[in-house]
């Protein structure tokens, strides 16, 4: 928590997880006046125990983390993405022949398709890049009572004092405050399932290949991860599966929970194979705001929308909200206009919402297309994996998307 040097902002956000904060680290190395506040200490959110995730993080967020300063200060080297395989099949069984590769050769010149990078290692090096900024001020723990008036935002803060800014971020994630404030409505898609988030270790390198298995229950995905002294190799599991098989899996002892793993990897051959560490279980939905804006008012990230685990996309989207808002910001920031005018907010939702509503559409249609084992379908999904598989302009435009630059 750092002490309030001013009483005017040009914004505030309110919600210090990966999205807010970064937007703050973001507009701050610009010399733009934020207030970031989480009801949170900060320190608390480096704790390993509280999340166990690891973040696919696109080349385009890459960038945009870089000019936000916090790139540079991850406490360990982030795990490059090399090659993608997509493989489409049952657990126990082997997969089925047509499967999607992409490759060096479909990604721009010498770049990775995505890095990946330990919540709690983002978490630290954010933490570190807040206290770079003069410009920046951080309450937290500390909760915001935020009442809008046409030319400004007016925020009472628990601590005791009250400040204004041009415009306020709401980026406090799925259950958003200041979204339910603004009477913003929000329609959620349940999937009926869970996510169990693991980490193993294996006995042979993964070369940095990442796969992503469909499976009649849910998708399943190894994601390759940096080594450490004890594990010199290691990937991250994310796996869906219907609610009561799921919590059965996440029970398993060791023994049986690394078979299962292994009945899920396609062809891999990683060795023997050890969980390590805890396992988490999480409920999946998808949800999307009506509007991402209100007077004075921009939603971002999770407050905005969530989507499915299947493609890995869901912080990258909310860093695409950072870019496209940051961008704006700094140049009304520059040109010394309005930060909060209603202009300003239209562009960014223009900007952002259809590109993220095609992504959940895009999300919500593979895992109807292939979490279910019929027939048909089956035969459908495998030409169509073997369709782009065989159109190497086809395999990059889809690699471009997701890199998200």
């Amino acid at each position: 928590m750092s002490m309030m040097k001013k009483t005017h902002y040009d914004l505030c956000i309110n919600g210090a997880g990966p999205v807010g904060a970064t937007l703050a680290c973001r507009l701050a190395a610009e010399g733009v006046r934020v207030l970031l506040i989480d009801r949170s200490a900060l320190p608390g959110m480096e704790d390993p125990a509280l999340d166990g995730r690891a973040y696919a993080i696109a080349e385009g967020s890459r960038r945009m983390l870089a000019d936000a300063g916090i790139w540079d200060n991850l406490p360990n080297v982030a795990q490059p993405i090399h090659e993608i395989l997509v493989a489409d099949g049952r657990p126990h069984e082997a997969p089925s022949p047509l499967t999607l590769h992409f490759g060096p050769e479909d990604a721009p010149e010498g770049q990775s398709f995505g890095w990946m990078v330990e919540a709690r290692d983002l978490r630290l090096a954010i933490n570190q890049t807040l206290k770079q900024y003069d410009s920046l001020d951080v309450h937290a723990p500390d909760l915001g009572s935020f009442t809008f008036h046409p030319d400004h935002v007016s925020i009472r803060l628990a601590s005791g004092k009250t400040v204004t800014a041009k415009l306020a971020v709401a980026a406090e994630g799925r259950r958003s405050p200041l979204r339910r404030q603004a009477r913003i409505g929000l329609t959620r898609i349940p999937y009926n399932e869970y996510g169990i988030v693991a980490t193993i270790a294996h006995e042979k390198p993964h070369h940095g290949v990442a796969l992503e298995h469909f499976l009649p229950e849910g998708p399943f995905a190894r994601l390759p991860m940096p080594g450490t002294a004890e594990h010199p190799h290691r990937s991250a599991i994310v796996w869906a599966e219907g609610e009561g098989r799921a919590q059965r899996f996440h029970a398993l002892p060791d023994k049986i929970f690394a078979r299962e793993i292994r009945a899920r990897m396609a062809d891999e051959d990683l060795g023997e194979i050890t969980p390590v560490g805890r396992r988490w279980i999480y409920p999946l939905s998808a949800q999307y705001a009506q509007s991402y804006i209100g007077p004075r008012l921009a939603l971002a990230g999770d407050a905005a929308h969530g989507i499915h685990p299947i493609a890995g996309q869901g912080l990258n989207i909310g860093f695409r909200d950072v870019i496209s808002l940051a961008d704006l910001l700094i140049e009304a920031h520059r040109n010394r206009r309005d930060m909060g005018s209603r202009e300003l907010l239209i562009r960014y939702q223009r900007n952002t919402r259809p590109g993220n509503m095609a992504m959940l559409a895009a999300t919500d249609a593979l895992e109807r297309l292939f979490g279910n084992d019929n027939p048909v379908l089956r035969r459908l999904r495998d030409i169509g994996i073997a369709g782009v598989q065989r159109f190497p302009a086809l395999r990059r435009a889809f690699v471009r998307k997701a890199m998200g630059i």
